[in-house]
């Protein structure tokens, strides 16, 4: 058997409230919210936060290969999977390939790491924008989900994967040029015929496959960027409409790669046991997949980070903080010299503090945070959590999103450390509040990002 052995999503804390968005853009928005990933934030690090949960799901399969799909890389030129790989630890001899520029790439990095022979991750992660009042801005949001593949001695098998059609189709409806920042679309009811007609196609096709028919798929997701030929395929489908699973859209919005592995994630957090699911993705053609639940699933539920309790879990930013830290509205920076380069060199020689977080257990059992050299047994500390001991509100430091809050946390367990707050408001941190780590991007100069971490208050009924 060979299928999902652990599973996460990520939704970024910030939700903003697209009513608002009219009364500063002149049209534009709609009922509902968008996710919106923080300025420090980006579609590597929002990755990075989705592999986590996933693993915690399965800590102890030894994942082989990583598979990272996105339309808005942080680098190009250079592999953003590698610090995937380096912030969840795994070994050098682990794979680690991007699949960017296109949505359809989540399912070329879902199929890349199913045919591996070990475990392997496949993570899509997206920050989607458009131009301020237009319908991208509100139709889309920003978020990330993994999946780990691999086959039951490897792991227990929670979502078997079962027949797969592919239906390629060349014509342009959305597209994007290198170096732009919004996408264009062509006439939209050309983009939902020929998307209604692939759609079709690949169905028709798996149904033969699988040797099932509408009446036997108990949860039916069809996802993909074109909103219109998503809810007229899901209509043709014959399935009962009960059984169509919700989109998220009205709360989160269309995380591009990331939402199909974003639905499908929310779905395996509730579904049950023995149930049979069509996934459906619209992007350039269609991608048609069934899975089958396992008894496993019911006992691979975590009692928080569920998709359901992050995107209840939000907090607002209006709507021109928003588009400050799009770039989209520029503001008055700190004036205060901007961070400069982060030495290339420096941070290769210091990879498993700077991106895996470890500190080092001396033999009298003190935690030293960064690790001594050559002293003490290295540790993660990312899992760990802490308390806020005592905190600046800093009006003078540069940041994106004044002002910075900086506290001193105490970790379960030892270690004690300087470090930066995010998703906090200002005006409600405390001292004794409860902090969790979290990857996030520092700064970014000369092209370079300064990736590490940050604290942020646990929530959503965590400790």
């Amino acid at each position: 058997m060979h299928g999902i052995i652990g599973f996460g999503g990520y939704v970024p804390y910030r939700r903003l409230d697209l009513s608002t968005v009219a009364d500063v853009a002149g049209g534009g928005g709609r009922k509902g919210t968008r996710s919106v990933a923080s300025f420090d934030e980006d579609a590597t690090t929002m990755a990075v936060e989705a592999a986590r949960v996933a693993r915690r799901r399965s800590p102890d399969v030894p994942v082989e290969s990583v598979w990272f799909a996105t339309v808005a890389p942080p680098y190009l030129d250079k592999t953003n999977a590698t610090v995937v790989q380096a912030a969840l630890r795994l070994p050098e001899e682990t794979g680690a390939y991007d699949l960017v520029g296109s949505v359809r790439g989540a399912m070329g990095a879902l199929r890349a790491a199913a045919a591996q022979s070990g475990p392997s991750l496949a993570v899509a992660a997206d920050v989607r924008t458009g131009l301020a009042g237009g319908p991208d801005e509100a139709y889309f949001g920003d978020g990330a989900a993994a999946l780990i593949l691999g086959a039951g001695d490897q792991g227990a098998v929670l979502a078997e994967l079962g027949p797969w059609v592919s239906v390629s189709g060349e014509f342009v409806d959305r597209w994007r040029v290198p170096g732009e920042q919004r996408s264009r679309v062509w006439e939209e009811r050309f983009g939902e015929v020929r998307y209604g007609e692939l759609g079709a196609e690949a169905l028709g096709r798996l149904w033969k496959a699988g040797g099932i028919g509408p009446d036997e798929v108990d949860h039916l997701i069809v996802t993909g960027t074109h909103g219109r030929a998503c809810r007229a395929v899901a209509q043709r489908a014959k399935v009962p409409a009960e059984r169509l699973v919700d989109d998220l859209a009205s709360a989160v919005g269309n995380t591009g790669a990331a939402h199909p592995f974003l639905v499908l994630t929310d779905l395996l957090e509730r579904a049950e046991p023995g149930r049979t699911i069509v996934l459906l993705v619209l992007a350039d053609g269609a991608e048609a997949l069934v899975l089958r639940t396992t008894a496993a699933l019911a006992s691979a539920r975590p009692s928080s980070a569920t998709v359901a309790a992050q995107v209840a879990g939000g907090g607002a930013v209006s709507y021109g903080r928003y588009l400050s830290w799009r770039g989209i509205l520029p503001v008055e920076p700190p004036r205060r010299p901007e961070p400069a380069r982060t030495s290339s060199a420096a941070a290769g020689r210091s990879v498993p503090w700077k991106f895996g977080f470890e500190g080092s257990r001396s033999p009298d059992g003190s935690v030293h945070l960064p690790p001594l050299p050559d002293e003490g047994q290295l540790e993660s500390m990312a899992e760990h959590r802490g308390t806020v001991t005592t905190f600046t509100i800093d009006k003078l430091s540069y940041t994106p999103s004044p002002p910075m809050v900086f506290a001193v946390v105490d970790f379960d367990g030892g270690g004690r450390l300087p470090v930066e707050l995010t998703d906090a408001d200002a005006a409600e941190v405390q001292v004794g509040d409860r902090v969790e780590m979290t990857f996030r991007r520092l700064s970014t100069a000369d092209g370079i990002h300064n990736y590490f971490w940050k604290a942020r208050p646990c929530r959503g009924g965590d400790d």
